[in-house]
């Protein structure tokens, strides 16, 4: 009887295992479309500021001097449009375009991803169900998302790679961590996607992409930790 237990737990330790590989691959999917969301986001950025550039200030005596001394057709022509070069606008219109639908079909395949971590982490709860060991944290969605219930679980303690051999319940408790973690990066990019417009401010811009870099909802130290216990 003994031995049919030890090998009960045995299973779920290799499925929670799996599981959790999977997860993790998921995680670094997520990672990727971040990275390339990003380079949209700051295209963006750069296409805008690019249509506000201000004017040549005529008023200053050295830009005076400089376009006396190389007056041409096309520098007067320049002068008159507003210092505006058609070509460029409409190239740079057009980026701001690409950028913004880049962006928001980005942000589409991420809500992707995040929906195939809900369902491994749901796989994650039956693991743990089916090894007949009592773990509540994954049976409440509320809870995943609960910042509360994240801090406590942040304790060093309760992190499966301080521990000589992580449990089974301890992989399922660090991917209810990180998905709800993730969770929250998602948010952040998807309310950034949609406030972006040709009104946007540089400062909200600015702010934006600072944001969505340092990622403040991700806790580097458990990633760390989770990325270790893949062998």
């Amino acid at each position: 009887m003994e031995s049919e237990e030890s090998s009960k737990i045995s299973h779920s330790y290799e499925n929670i295992l799996q599981v959790f590989s999977e997860f993790m691959t998921r995680i670094t999917k997520f990672e990727e479309l971040l990275d390339v969301g990003s380079k949209f986001l700051v295209g963006f950025q750069q296409g805008l500021e690019f249509l506000r550039r201000p004017p040549i200030d005529l008023t200053s005596e050295v830009v005076g001097q400089i376009i006396e001394a190389n007056e041409t057709r096309r520098l007067a022509s320049y002068i008159q449009a507003g210092f505006v070069n058609t070509h460029d606008r409409k190239q740079c219109l057009s980026k701001l375009y690409t950028c913004h639908r880049g962006l928001m079909d980005n942000l589409n395949g991420a809500k992707r991803v995040l929906e195939e971590i809900e369902c491994i982490l749901d796989n994650a709860a039956t693991v743990v169900q089916n090894s007949n060991v009592n773990f509540t944290h994954l049976q409440d969605k509320e809870v995943d998302h609960d910042l509360n219930s994240q801090a406590a679980i942040h304790n060093k303690e309760l992190l499966p790679s301080d521990l000589p051999k992580p449990e089974i319940t301890d992989y399922a408790i660090l991917m209810a961590v990180i998905y709800g973690m993730v969770k929250q990066d998602y948010n952040m990019q998807e309310k950034i996607g949609s406030s972006l417009s040709l009104k946007s401010s540089s400062g909200e811009l600015e702010s934006y992409c600072l944001m969505w870099s340092l990622r403040p909802f991700i806790d580097d130290e458990i990633m760390h930790k989770a990325w270790r216990l893949i062998k």
